[in-house]
């Protein structure tokens, strides 16, 4: 069993940026791969980016390439979305998900891959 805690979220003006933390607990944070995930308001939950256990590898959605960057700290137990140069689009609710998986590189974008979920923390772009 993994516990999940997303923080970070709030409302800012577009172009500014914020940084989401989600904190882990249970078994070995090393043992998953990470990803955060998002849904808009009346639209289906969407992959953002993931991460590799080992950190060594990540995908990124197309919408957030260049923009956004995912890291963790397994030392912390912690995985980190710095999310730059914001648009009013990214508004979301922002959730942090972990994939038991065995390949230490592998960073996954399919929702149902993931086993364990957080609760969500908004994120709110003005224009």
């Amino acid at each position: 069993q993994v516990q999940l805690v997303e923080s970070g979220g709030g409302l800012v003006q577009a172009g500014n940026s914020l940084r989401l933390s989600c904190a882990t607990s249970g078994r070995a944070f090393s043992d998953y791969a990470m990803g955060w995930f998002r849904q808009a308001p009346g639209k289906e939950r969407e992959f953002v980016a993931a991460v590799s256990r080992s950190g060594a590898g990540t995908n990124y959605a197309d919408s957030v390439k260049g923009r956004f960057t995912i890291s963790r700290d397994n030392a912390k137990n912690t995985v980190y979305l710095q999310m730059n140069s914001l648009k009013p689009e990214d508004t979301a609710v922002y959730y942090c998900a972990a994939d038991r998986t065995y390949g230490t590189t592998t960073a996954r974008v399919d929702s149902y891959n993931y086993d364990y979920w957080g609760q969500g923390t908004q994120v709110t772009v003005s224009s």
